[in-house]
């Protein structure tokens, strides 16, 4: 079983994934890492120089090869659940475990941060709204829901975990 962790932009999916994994000794693969090491590029120059449609076809495989894997923690990029085709797969093995916050704190936490391709516009705030509104569906279709909002990336990592083991009891009676 993997545990699939989603949603938009500065909800921690990263580093609250490096933990869980951390402490379930499940690996971490972390989708964006996996895309840019694999056409050696960030993700900023993929959605420059290769386009946003090059970059969901190259997620999508790589969703496809990593939710066939067991024991993974798999943090995935903001869009990935737009695709109904990503879900299924995560959907194959996984719990897809969505992390949210307010347009306001996602805007505090990335208004420094020039790696982000979607957000280089005239007002990133009303970006971050527009697309959380556009997303909103498909991250209330997950399996699990959190607000990151007034939480660290370790607070909500034991959340989740605590969540999960008793959820998945079964499962983490078979990884003692």
């Amino acid at each position: 079983m993997n545990f699939i962790l989603t949603g938009f932009m500065g909800t921690g999916k990263t580093k609250t994934g490096q933990i869980i994994a951390d402490k379930l000794k499940f690996q971490f693969i972390d989708t964006d890492s996996l895309v840019e090491s694999k056409v050696k590029l960030s993700i900023g120059e993929i959605f420059e120089n290769l386009g946003e449609k090059f970059f969901r076809e190259l997620e999508s495989e790589i969703i496809k090869d990593m939710s066939q894997k067991d024991r993974l923690v798999i943090s995935c990029g903001g869009g990935a659940v737009l695709d109904f085709q990503n879900i299924k797969n995560l959907h194959k093995n996984g719990v897809i475990i969505n992390l949210k916050a307010t347009s306001e704190t996602i805007f505090e936490r990335l208004k420094d941060d020039n790696t982000r391709p979607l957000l280089k516009c005239q007002n990133p705030l009303e970006k971050i709204k527009e697309l959380l509104s556009v997303r909103k569906l498909a991250y209330e279709n997950c399996d699990l829901s959190f607000s990151t909002d007034f939480l660290t990336e370790a607070e909500t990592a034991e959340i989740i975990i605590e969540k999960i083991k008793f959820l998945y009891l079964n499962l983490f009676e078979s990884i003692k």
